[in-house]
Order: C-alpha cells, then structure tokens, then sequence
C-alpha cells in the first residue's frame, strides 16, 4: 500500500516534519533574528545533505544533471529559499509559527492561479469554490468584529487580530512556496530529490551570503555561533525542513501529481495546534481550529 502511494505518503510526512520546524525556527528566530536562522539552517542543512547524498549515491555533490535543470532547480531555490523563506521566517517572530503555517495553506491555491493567469491552465468552478473556503478559513482566524466602543458607527466593521506586516509576510513565504514548487517539478524531472534539493539549498545559502555581504551582517551571524540554545534549535529545525522537509516533498512531487501533494503538506495549518499548545503553550480558540480546518478543506476541494 505504501509502495503504491509513496508520493502521498511522503507528502503526509512532509506536513509532520515541517510542523516541528517551524515551532523550532520560530524559537531561534526570537533569539538571534530570522535572518541569521535563514542562513545557518541552510548551511546546516546541507551538510546533512552532503553527508546522506554522499552514502546514498556516492557522489558528494550533484554535477551528474544537465544545466537546464540546475538553472531552474538554482532558481526554486533563490525564489523559495531567499525570498519566500525571508518573509516567511520574520512572519514566525511577528505572529508566530502557527498562524504563519496557516497562511501558508494559500500555497497551493497560488500555485493554480499562477498556472490560470500565465500558463493558460483553466480552473474549475469547484477550484474557485475550494479557494474561497481557504481564504474563508483564514480570514476566520486573522479578523474579527470591532466592539461598539471601537467602532460605534451603524456597520459593525471588522480589524486584524495580528500585526498587518506579519500577515503581508506569511502571504510573501505563501507566494515563494508555491513558485519555488512549481519550478522544482520542472527542473527536477526524474532526478534524485535529495540531490536536487542540495541544489536549491546552494542557491540559497550563495543568494543570503550576496545579501548578508550588502548588509553587513556576518559580524552578528558569527557571534550566534556561540549560542547554545537557538543553535541546538536551529539545528533540530534545519534537520526536519532543508534536510527531510523539503526532500520529502519533492519525493511526494515526483511520485504523486502536484496537486495532491500540496493538498496532503498544506495540512500543516492542522498538525501544528496540538504542538503549538504543548511546547510555547499556545491557546488555540474553537474558531481559530475550527479556521484552520476550514482553509485545509479549502485547500483539498480546490485539488481533488
């Protein structure tokens, strides 16, 4: 059964695995900025993925792929890692990882629209239906109602519950993730997705050494070298997102359509509340869950 489902499988895997690293990165995040994490996950990451690819396929580094497929895997990962990861790791410190991950199921739903406006794909009424649940779903967690004394006026209005730059920035890591998934499809092709992920993770790490060089941070990065707590986090973060996270969803990419795929890993928004109340001792309201459901059901009508 699972051999004949390995791509929905590792989807599922997916959402666990990036669950808990968005709760580890939201951690370090706080303590030594989202930028500093950006950049050392990666490099963290990578040298999980050297290490594996290495054993796995005795090649240490992924020059047996034609430059067509480097050029758009390099591309993903400029798009997904830099700009997407960027806004979506300052949005873990201004609303928190939870709600970040919520807004994160809009990915898939991009990622159609993206195909109907530029490629042409053509979009079902049911996609539409599907979209305006997981928007309904998101908006049910991010708005609420102002009270008289906010708002006296005759029409009840209504006002975000989080910080408006948070919500901007989990919409950008929305945007990056999807186009970052589009162009991974298309460059990895029949390519190892382990290998193909070292390629993305290079990308990113030469894409925020350009950008921490413009800005002069490698004296900060260097000094959170040396702190324990948000390293050892960084580095359980790094180990489920740019080693086994993102490996397994270009595996379930490879091995199930697209759209499945991105159905199954938006259920993140879900997995995360039960950890979310455990570990930073969140209280997740009825209409915040009932929210989250609603965007995932969203999410799964508008692929399925």
């Amino acid at each position: 059964m699972i051999k004949n489902h390995l791509g929905e499988f590792a989807a599922l895997l997916t959402a666990v695995f990036w669950s808990f690293t968005a709760l580890a990165f939201e951690a370090a995040s706080r303590k030594i900025g989202s930028m500093i994490v950006n950049l050392l996950r990666l490099v963290v990451g990578f040298l999980f993925l050297t290490t594996f690819t290495y054993f796995y396929r005795g090649i240490l580094l992924p020059f047996d792929i034609s430059r067509e497929s480097w050029f758009y895997l390099t591309l993903s990962g400029l798009i997904g890692f830099v700009f997407g990861d960027l806004c979506l790791f300052q949005a873990y410190v201004v609303i928190g990882a939870r709600i970040s991950m919520l807004l994160m199921a809009l990915a898939p739903p991009i990622t159609a629209l993206i195909g109907w406006m530029i490629l042409g794909e053509t979009l079902t009424i049911k996609s539409w239906i599907g979209m305006a649940l997981t928007i309904s779903g998101i908006a049910l967690v991010v708005l609420k109602r102002q009270t008289p004394d906010e708002n006296p006026g005759f029409f009840t209005k209504v006002k975000l519950n989080y910080p408006g730059w948070g919500i901007v920035l989990g919409l950008g890591g929305a945007v990056g993730q999807a186009t970052g998934l589009v162009l991974s499809k298309y460059g990895m092709k029949g390519y190892n997705p382990f290998a193909a992920t070292q390629i993305r993770v290079i990308a990113g790490m030469v894409g925020f050494a350009i950008l921490f060089s413009f800005l002069g941070f490698w004296k900060e990065t260097l000094g959170a070298l040396s702190k324990r707590r948000p390293m050892m986090q960084l580095s359980i973060g790094a180990f489920f997102g740019p080693f086994l996270g993102v490996s397994f969803s270009l595996i379930a990419i490879k091995y199930a359509e697209t759209g499945i795929a991105a159905t199954i890993m938006a259920l993140v928004p879900v997995l995360i509340i039960p950890p979310s109340m455990i570990f930073n001792k969140e209280k997740v309201t009825l209409k915040e869950a009932a929210g989250a459901i609603l965007a995932v059901c969203g999410v799964g009508m508008f692929f399925l």
